[in-house]
């Protein structure tokens, strides 16, 4: 008997150490809480139409999610919030769990004495990913959230009271947003609902709601721009109500809030497709098998338990958006503002284009390939509404935000890469009627005189050089389509950026409409939203050429000179000129890691023959820029597009032009990594011998033969295989430097 007992004890043994690890486990959505990252903090599932949390009072930039580490002061908890933008917004459908005295007043930041608003703890906070807690100290009632695709789930823990309420604030938002119009209507003494419509960065937003409760209520207050009216239901600019009730000591009240941006009723049937039961357990357990799945298309092997935590949350961060945004009976409504019936696919928001276009949505084909499809699709819509593919799309509304059409490299990726459902002639019509179109400033001059002239707007060379990445993407398409003409007359645009250098200071500058260059002239100036750069300045900014990496090397005379500046860029002082932007953090010399336009820079090595550089930054950028504590992000999230450029970057490659189907090598953090592929296979890339000292790839083999390139194909990843480096201490300097085994500027399709 007793053999058996150790036999089976060893088997049980066995079976626990073969079991994988939970990647839940290194998943701390505190990172990037702190500093510039402005995250979102509090539950939500992957792509998730709610984002339920604690929304703090805005005290300025770095306030944008409705959330800093810094503040101990929660006004409510909202059901929609961004993660990681420039600018504040959403902050929707506000509600707060008090006892006491009805008080309808939120208070300042400076004085909540007299307010709702409540004080909290760090130490009192758990979140996970799908789960939020927190204590609010005024009211000694411990607070729960979790999520759905559609409906936020709260659960608040109450003290003895008589005067237990659950106050609803249809005014309350974050950053610019501003109520303009909201109701509220008591159905029953379980049931309300509501709109809120709002202007700010979305300038027209329109959020419809159905709330439930397990608990009747016994008062129902309601309030007209602080005005108590004797009625069920009302509409004004600002409207809050008051659900009041008794509770017992430690008495548990639930809520559930469904979403929709189609209408009240559409949020109640979302609420009855989603979420028709009481269990919160069961529902947080679901939200984390979510979380689970999707963060284990990418499994990585390490000792090192710091870089776990960081790859892990940073997998998580990358999926907080785009938003789903249509209702659970695949209703949405459009750019247009009409409601539309199920198009046969999911619709989604929150596109933040200018940013995500360069890592993120390239990552989404093999970290949520099943939702690709959906996302292109979406914005193909938008096309049809708006005249125009997405610039910045936010709760269905065009914010125009950010320099460049974006868009167009998305779903151009998207169509060179084949994939399925998605229409590739749609895709180049819409693609060419948002590049030729009078839409984007400076367009119309780019077409008719090959440059935009300072003198006409600012941010001349920013917006210019954008235009010309995406133009490239275009002309991509139109070859193989066989548009021959449409081929060159695109490439042609694509090569803009050589309006702009100036061969005597080494810079893109900003031409004036009778071609003379702007002066004065100051290459570290990067004064914000002014200059000729957006946020950003000339040293950054000389670099932005991802389609033409070649083309740049020849203006600046060859392989030499070009790395030599390049050298320059990430030694020099990293001073900037007065009145820079706020944007331009993680600094290294003037190489800006915080901000979009600086994350192919480094990459650019490669083209030169000098891969080993490139690695040599990488994995400083990796393990300097990044990591596992609230300021772990070294600039703004950007809807996932920093912690996208980590993910590639700290499994071995980057996209440094999505049009091409390439990946240029950079510097491996872990000893193996593999990626499970959307059609079944898997792609494993082990580097071995890797470590904080050796950073440098020796040699590699792709299954089993030699590979002497410097990069690798969407087209070898994507049939699977193993990539294996040797990574050493030392420089391999001959490694990637023949001409034939360096990236090149063409499709690899």
């Amino acid at each position: 008997m007793k053999t058996i007992i150790i036999t089976l004890l060893f088997s049980l043994l066995l079976v626990s150490c073969n079991q994988k690890e939970d990647v839940l486990n290194y998943v701390d959505p505190m990172i990037g809480a702190d500093y510039h990252g402005h995250v979102f903090v509090g539950a939500n599932v992957p792509f998730g139409g709610v984002q339920v949390g604690p929304t703090n009072f805005t005290q300025g930039w770095d306030w944008c999610s409705g959330y800093h580490y810094s503040d101990s002061i929660v006004r409510g908890f909202s059901q929609l919030h961004l993660s990681g933008t420039g600018i504040g917004d959403l902050g929707d459908i506000l509600v707060m769990p008090t006892v006491g005295e009805r008080n309808i007043n939120v208070g300042s930041v400076k004085d909540i004495s007299n307010a709702y608003s409540s004080k909290y703890r760090h130490s009192t906070e758990e979140v996970s990913p799908g789960f939020y807690k927190v204590m609010l100290e005024k009211y000694n009632i411990k607070v729960e959230l979790t999520a759905t695709e559609r409906v936020a789930f709260h659960k608040y823990t109450y003290p003895a009271n008589e005067e237990a309420r659950i106050l609803i604030d249809l005014g309350e938002g974050i950053g610019w947003d501003a109520p303009v119009e909201t109701h509220l209507r008591q159905i029953n003494e379980t049931t309300f609902e509501g709109f809120r419509y709002s202007t700010g960065w979305a300038n027209d937003q329109r959020e419809y709601f159905t709330l439930e409760l397990n608990k009747p209520v016994t008062n129902f207050a309601l309030y007209v721009d602080d005005i108590e009216v004797n009625d069920k239901k009302a509409t004004g600019k600002v409207v809050k109500g008051c659900l009041e009730f008794e509770t017992s000591e430690g008495e548990e009240v639930l809520i559930k809030i469904a979403m929709s941006s189609v209408s009240m009723a559409g949020a109640a049937n979302n609420m009855k497709a989603e979420l028709k039961h009481w269990d919160f357990d069961q529902t947080l357990l679901t939200a984390k098998d979510k979380w689970r799945k999707a963060l284990s298309n990418i499994a990585i092997t390490s000792n090192d338990e710091a870089k776990k935590r960081t790859f892990y949350t940073a997998m998580y961060h990358s999926m907080f958006a785009p938003n789903l945004f249509s209702d659970a009976d695949g209703s949405y409504r459009g750019a247009d503002y009409k409601v539309y019936p199920n198009p046969g696919y999911d619709t989604y928001t929150v596109f933040s284009l200018w940013d995500t276009y360069r890592a993120a949505h390239p990552l989404f084909m093999f970290t949520a390939p099943e939702r690709v499809s959906g996302m292109i699709n979406t914005m193909l819509a938008i096309y049809k509404e708006q005249g125009k593919l997405p610039v910045w799309h936010l709760r269905g509304a065009e914010t125009n935000c950010m320099v460049g059409y974006s868009g167009v490299a998305v779903v151009v990726d998207a169509a060179l890469k084949e994939i399925e459902g998605v229409d590739v002639n749609l895709v180049y019509e819409a693609a060419k009627a948002t590049i030729i179109g009078d839409f984007e400033p400076g367009v119309k001059d780019m077409m008719e005189l090959g440059y935009i002239p300072a003198d006409k707007m600012n941010e001349s060379v920013a917006r210019a050089m954008e235009y010309a990445i995406s133009d490239w993407a275009v002309a991509q398409l139109a070859k193989k389509l066989g548009k021959e003409e449409d081929y060159t007359y695109f490439m042609k645009r694509a090569s803009a950026y050589e309006s702009y250098f100036d061969p005597e200071t080494e810079f893109m500058r900003g031409r004036l409409e009778d071609r003379s260059w702007r002066t004065p002239f100051n290459p570290i100036s990067a004064e914000h939203r002014v200059n000729d750069y957006c946020e950003g300045n000339a040293w950054q900014y000389l670099w932005l050429v991802p389609q033409q990496p070649e083309g740049l090397i020849d203006l600046m005379g060859g392989d030499q000179l070009f790395t030599d500046k390049l050298d320059e860029l990430f030694s020099m002082s990293s001073a900037l000129g007065e009145g820079a932007s706020s944007d331009i953090s993680g600094l290294i010399g003037q190489y800006a890691h915080g901000n979009e336009p600086s994350h192919a820079t480094a990459y650019l090595y490669a083209y030169a023959g000098e891969q080993y550089k490139t690695a040599k930054l990488i994995h400083q950028i990796n393990t300097t820029l990044y990591s596992d504590k609230g300021d772990g992000i070294s600039g703004n999230e950007d809807c996932g597009q920093m912690s996208a450029w980590y993910i590639f970057s700290s499994i071995g490659f980057y996209p440094v032009n999505t049009a091409t189907g390439m990946y240029v090598f950079g510097s491996p953090l872990f000893d193996e990594v593999e990626i499970s592929l959307p059609n079944g296979k898997k792609f494993i890339l082990e580097a071995n011998g890797v470590s904080d000292d050796n950073i440098y790839i020796q040699s590699a083999t792709l299954n089993g033969q030699p590979y002497t390139k410097s990069f690798i194909t969407y087209k070898d990843v994507i049939e699977g295989g193993v990539l294996v480096f040797k990574m050493g201490a030392t420089p391999n300097k001959s490694f990637g430097n023949a001409k034939e085994d360096r990236p090149e500027s063409r499709m690899y399709y």
